[in-house]
């Protein structure tokens, strides 16, 4: 186990070990997605000591394997779901774990606009779990979990008019689509006290890759959450047990770039907070699990363009989103000329550095790792890395043009038995399983079932099992 003090606070894509990184190729395949559970375990570690007082919840929908949930839950992580799929992982998760009781006291359902079957779903699983808690953004959120019967824990989702992260997609703080405008959160959360549901908390989210620099809109959105939660205690006599101010905390994607000052944000967002009569909480994602993972893909083309040395690679926009939706930057290695350095001539100074543009296999233009980036001559054949692959990646994975997904492994020690097949690779059955015949009598047509409009919200035929 890696102590604190042995933790780099990032961990940058050259400090992987190259050989064993290709060794994963030649093992499961590629491309692959690999994940490090002692990396997110000393993440968690690292942040739960400049936060010691708080409650600190996993955003599951940075990377919801149930190995990384389970172990975050061990080291002391609540789990924050935003769907009725994440709540049924949690669940799983927590229950695997010698630390929880059952209840679903650290398994949290933030409802975004929530489908009518997640709603269903996760009402049902609270019968079973009477300390589950689910944060509403909406007063119809309110009324429609009255409606099935819920007056459980409530925490409220409130839109601070504040926003910052690394692109305006995932800015949510000031977004419309998130949370009752904070003004009016008094009010609503009065109201859900009156007619019974056992008020617990307020939350909101600044937005997401929150840097160092962006720190004074993160002291001001906590000190309006900090407002906010007094308001509340003294319109509900003390009763809030908690403030959620999300998470959102950054990590470093550029080689050059230094890592979030950890300690000056959990300092800001202490003094920020001021004296509330209720705990912390926070609920970051990205910061545990991005630099713990990375994609391994193989090189399958090579080719001079007009301009650049165009390299094409069997993991695409499909394998990992982030570059075509976010324009995001990741780094990238060739681990196979890396290990020829390693290996032969040490006065051999490698492979010609030479400006390259690695693409994927979907018929997308958009479908590009990096434009004339200097890496060492690709070849055909060799295994290329892509680092901070751990937050966002297989979670986005898709199956755009009939492409399967692909396996993930997980690193857990150094021995020859510390890696394991966590995901198997999809195959073309895979891709097409879910799909029904027209012709086969035997497929109910769920329109059929379908009731009149204003009895749809209840209709469920799409059950999570």
């Amino acid at each position: 186990m890696t102590t604190l003090a042995e933790s780099p606070a990032v961990r940058r894509l050259a400090d992987w070990d190259a050989t064993r990184l290709e060794s994963l190729v030649g093992d499961y395949g590629s491309p692959l997605y690999a994940l490090d559970l002692e990396r997110v375990r000393e993440n968690y570690r690292r942040l739960a000591a400049a936060f010691p007082d708080a409650e600190i919840m996993y955003a599951v929908k940075a990377n919801a394997l149930g190995d990384v949930l389970e172990a975050l839950h061990e080291e002391g992580a609540g789990l924050e779901c935003a769907s009725a799929g994440e709540v049924k992982r949690a669940l799983a998760a927590a229950e695997a774990s010698d630390r929880s009781d059952g209840s679903g006291v650290d398994v949290h359902y933030t409802a975004v606009n929530p489908p009518a079957r997640d709603l269903d779903w996760v009402v049902d699983a609270w019968e079973d779990h009477p300390e589950l808690t689910i944060t509403v953004g909406a007063e119809d959120t309110i009324d429609r979990l009255e409606e099935r019967g819920y007056d459980g824990r409530l925490c409220l989702r409130v839109n601070p008019g504040i926003d910052a992260g690394h692109h305006e997609k995932v800015k949510t703080g000031a977004a419309a689509k998130f949370g009752v405008p904070i003004e009016r959160a008094v009010d609503v959360l009065a109201d859900a006290a009156e007619r019974g549901f056992d008020v617990v908390g307020v939350h909101a989210h600044l937005g997401s890759g929150v840097s160092s620099d962006q720190l004074d809109d993160h002291r001001a959105f906590v000190a309006r959450m900090g407002d906010l939660a007094r308001e509340v205690n003294d319109a509900l006599e003390g009763d809030l047990e908690f403030v959620d101010v999300g998470g959102g905390f950054g990590v470093p994607y550029r080689e050059d770039e230094e890592p979030l000052d950890l300690e000056a944000v959990a300092e800001a967002t202490r003094e920020a907070l001021g004296e509330v009569d209720a705990r912390l909480t926070i609920e970051p994602g990205r910061y545990f699990v991005a630099d713990a993972g990375v994609l391994l893909t193989e090189v399958n083309t090579v080719k001079e363009a007009r301009d650049t040395l165009a390299v094409g690679v069997d993991a695409g926009m499909t394998t990992l989103l982030r570059p075509a939706m976010y324009d995001a930057y990741h780094p990238i290695r060739n681990l196979t000329a890396d290990i020829e350095v390693e290996t032969d001539d040490p006065s051999d100074n490698g492979r010609e550095t030479v400006p390259q543009t690695v693409a994927g296999p979907i018929c997308e233009s958009g479908d590009v790792f990096c434009s004339d980036r200097e890496l060492p001559a690709s070849r055909r054949a060799d295994v290329l890395a892509i680092g901070n692959a751990g937050a966002y990646g297989y979670e986005m994975a898709n199956q755009y043009n009939s492409r399967p997904r692909p396996a993930s492994v997980v690193i857990d020690g150094d021995g020859d038995d510390a890696v394991r097949l966590a995901r198997r690779r999809e195959t073309f059955d895979d891709v097409t399983r879910v799909e029904t015949n027209a012709a086969d009598p035997t497929i109910e047509n769920p329109s059929r079932n379908r009731n009149a409009d204003t009895n749809r919200e209840a209709h469920n035929d799409h059950d999570i099992r």
